[in-house]
């Protein structure tokens, strides 16, 4: 069983940008992610790029401002945010699935999440 850990969330004003990392506890194969989740809401497919990284998946709310790359000599994955917006305030979550996905029931381990505050 892999073990997620993401980083790199904080405070930043709308248009800024913050770069969001997560560090699998061995290599993987697997098809990663991210999802987010606002107070009151449910969790939201946000990105996620298949095993080969050949595919990626991009929801329309981030599309052109968020792009996923991985780095598996190190076992990550990152999640770049550009022109940030205050919609984009949630807590982010990484995760990891056998095939590229927008469900989150189909995610296989979660890392713990991160905060994501976006500022006007």
């Amino acid at each position: 069983q892999v073990q997620l850990t993401d980083s790199g969330g904080g405070l930043e004003q709308a248009g800024g940008s913050l770069r969001l990392s997560c560090t699998a506890s061995r290599p993987t194969y697997y098809a990663v992610g991210w999802f987010r989740q606002a107070p009151g809401k449910e969790r939201e497919f946000v990105i996620s790029i298949d095993e080969t990284g050949s595919t990626t998946r991009v929801a329309r709310t981030v599309k052109g401002r968020f792009t996923i790359s991985r780095d598996d000599a190190r076992n990550t994955f990152h999640l770049q945010m550009n022109d940030l917006k205050p919609e984009d305030t949630a807590v982010y979550y990484c995760g990891v699935s056998l095939e590229i996905t927008e469900e989150p029931l189909r995610i296989l381990q979660w890392g713990q999440g991160t905060q994501v505050t976006v500022s006007s």
